[in-house]
């Protein structure tokens, strides 16, 4: 279930976006704030030019009066200099296989233009919308998805559109709104399951007959477990690749399967059979395989990502980095289709790595402090583009040439960042009495004075297979808090990932348990640190984050104030209201009338009668992820105890507060909270 995503941005290391350091410079430097948080450009999606000249990628930035993130496409020169926006209110820059134009979303519909911004036109109309576009390699045709009424099939699956467009209409118009449920997943994040069903579909750039490439009751591409793209296209444009879960109960099941399917329609043949989930397919360059990422275990969506690399002419699979024990991140092909560069989460980091296509030793390509990602090569294959993150600085874009020195590409940040302190995380190591070392990162306040004692707020990630890495995040940012006069420790106990797959699955039915214990030793520790004022301690977390601080709430009463937002508060309940069933399933055993002994023992709801910790409860009405009601259930426990505690509900947010006046709500309510009761 991953409550949290545990990214949502990447980031440049801080020598790279920061001036050098001059004595009293730091001094004159701002804190880092909430306000300068939403002014950050996010840099994302890197697409490198067929002729391996440019780059061109994603911006977004939050518009605070509109209250909404405003959405551009930029390009910058590989070899050097300012990067150029194209165009706005877009995103997804993908380039036609002749580099002539470059396709983007726009509206829900996919445009072109050309690649200095120009001529921009309008490629597709279609009612179903075309989301998430790619080109395939003759540059013929555009795969997309759009919501499509299975009850508008044809013969030869030729997409209906003004079917689907009558029927849209008469949903709108309709002034019935209640549903009927037959079935399980019957919503999913903050989206109740309509009538429509996600499809990919084969678009002629030049026109023509639109094709429904995965016709019938399914969702395809369905609801991911996080990853790469769950389509493809092959090098000779001839079949699409993608993944698709045929469970008649979606709802208990992680079982999808990578499929293919010829680009101009046909019947989608099965070509895996493993019981976990299988994604993210890509082709290798020369057509003669498909890797993609694989779990074993069913119903387990925290099992480790293997990489799998099936060869198409006689079906042969291969698992190149069965041996190591990581979860493989994200991947791509090198150019010769001889080997396989990825990226693992590895204690807080991730580096590129490299492995061969049949296996054997694996080494390091790009590494460092920080998170690096969103991999792709010159046609060349000399030159490497990727996005590198850290705690301390957000996206940028980067490029190494034959394992020289990493060079930046954009410093779109570095004009804002330059009047503000930001600090380096540090990593801290715990031991536990059974030999398990549990890691952590310590954020220290601007202008930190080792003789002076800070109040600290311990940070509780979500998941719970989830981890605190060298990675920028807009949600939980440590800067901010830090920067508010805070010693901030993220801890990554047992469940966390990036520490061995015996380490994530520590947690399952266990989740006040060893987690508890960890972040209490990691606790004892920071409290003896010269700097921590232990007297002044709070601490918070979000989703499984949630749950463990409500779980606080009934076993401990160190620290001054607790924060739980979106947190699990009653398992029986949660486990019957939650959508992806198959999460409570693997985490608790079964059901609560299967295994009630387990949701009984771990349920901070029963420890009611202990909760003494002032505590504010966050709260959105539209998270199907953890029900509000979970958080209702909270806070009136805590005010019926007569417990301080107060109660913060967005009406328009799911399990992520997203809106930028609503995140600027979220950081002050927050830091008015912990500052009451630890300043």
């Amino acid at each position: 279930m991953r409550f949290l995503a545990r990214r949502l941005a990447a980031i440049l290391p801080l020598l790279l976006v920061a001036p050098p350091f001059v004595p009293g410079l730091s001094a004159q430097k701002r804190p880092f704030d909430a306000d300068a948080l939403l002014r950050i450009q996010r840099l994302s999606d890197p697409q490198i030019s067929p002729d391996g000249k440019t780059v061109a990628f994603s911006v977004a930035v939050p518009d605070v009066a509109a209250n909404k993130s405003q959405r551009s496409v930029w390009s910058v020169p590989l070899d050097g200099g300012s990067p150029r926006k194209l165009t706005d209110s877009a995103e997804r820059p993908r380039w036609a296989p002749d580099g002539k134009r470059i396709y983007y979303s726009s509206g829900g519909q996919v445009w072109a233009m050309d690649p200095d911004g120009g001529n921009p036109k309008q490629i597709t109309k279609l009612s179903v919308g075309a989301a998430d576009h790619i080109v395939s390699g003759d540059g013929k045709t555009l795969v997309v998805h759009g919501d499509v009424y299975p009850s508008c099939a044809t013969p030869d699956n030729t997409l209906d559109d003004p079917c689907n467009a009558h029927l849209a209409d008469e949903e709108k118009a309709s002034k019935v709104s209640a549903r009927v449920i037959t079935g399980l997943l019957y919503r999913h994040w903050t989206a109740w399951q309509g009538k429509t069903r996600s499809h990919l579909l084969a678009v002629p750039v030049s026109g023509g007959k639109v094709i429904d490439l995965t016709p019938g009751d399914k969702d395809v591409p369905g609801f991911s477990l996080g990853g790469p793209d769950d389509y493809a296209i092959s090098p000779d444009s001839t079949e699409v690749a993608f993944a698709m879960n045929v469970d008649p109960v979606p709802a208990t099941s992680t079982n999808t399967d990578i499929y293919v399917v010829p680009i101009g329609g046909g019947t989608p043949q099965k070509i895996t059979s493993g019981a976990g989930a299988d994604s993210g397919p890509q082709y290798s360059p020369d057509s003669k395989y498909l890797a993609y990422r694989s779990q074993s275990r069913a119903g387990y969506e925290s099992d480790k990502w293997r990489l799998a690399v099936l060869e198409r002419a006689n079906g042969r699979l291969t698992l190149p980095l069965d041996a190591v024990d990581r979860s493989v991140e994200s991947f791509v092909w090198s150019k010769d289709s001889t080997r396989l560069f990825f990226g693992t989460v590895d204690r807080g980091h991730q580096a590129i790595q490299i492995v061969g296509v049949e296996g054997g030793g694996v080494r390091i390509a790009v590494t460092g402090n920080e998170t690096l990602d969103d991999i792709q090569f010159t046609p060349d294959g000399k030159t490497m583009v990727f996005t590198s993150q850290s705690g301390s600085a957000p996206v940028e874009i980067c490029k190494n040439s034959s394992g020289g020195k990493v060079i930046p590409l954009t410093h779109m940040n570095d004009s804002l960042l330059s009047g503000y302190q930001l600090t380096a995380y540090e990593d801290l190591w715990t031991a536990r009495e059974d030999g398990t070392q549990i890691q952590s990162f310590i954020v220290k306040p601007p202008n930190f004075d080792a003789a002076k004692r800070y109040p600290l707020l311990l940070q509780i990630h979500g998941g719970p297979q989830g981890e605190w890495g060298e990675s920028w995040t807009y949600r939980w940012n440590a800067q901010v808090f830090a920067a508010a006069g805070y010693v901030v420790v993220l801890a990554n106990p047992r469940g966390s990932i990036g520490y061995g797959q015996k380490f994530t699955d520590d947690i399952n039915q266990d989740w006040g348990g060893k987690p508890y214990d960890d972040l209490m030793a990691v606790t004892d520790q920071v409290a003896k640190l010269p700097y921590v004022d232990s007297n002044r301690m709070a601490a918070a977390g979000g989703s499984y984050g949630g749950y463990m601080v409500n779980w606080l709430l009934g076993h401990t009463d160190r620290f001054k104030c607790l924060i739980s937002h979106a947190g699990v508060y009653d398992l029986r309940a949660e486990a019957e209201a939650t959508e992806e069933l198959w999460f409570p399933l693997w985490e608790f055993g079964g059901m609560p009338w299967d295994n009630p002994e387990v949701y009984d023992r771990w349920s901070p709801s029963k420890f009611v009668k202990e909760f003494k910790t002032p505590t504010l409860v966050i709260h959105g009405e539209l998270d199907f992820r953890i029900p509000y009601t979970q958080g209702l259930q909270l806070y009136t426990a805590l005010q019926m105890r007569k417990v301080p505690s107060k109660l913060l509900i967005y009406p328009d947010e799911g399990h992520w507060v997203l809106k930028p006046q609503n995140s600027q709500l979220w950081y002050a309510t927050f830091l008015d909270w912990i500052n009451n009761w630890t300043k």
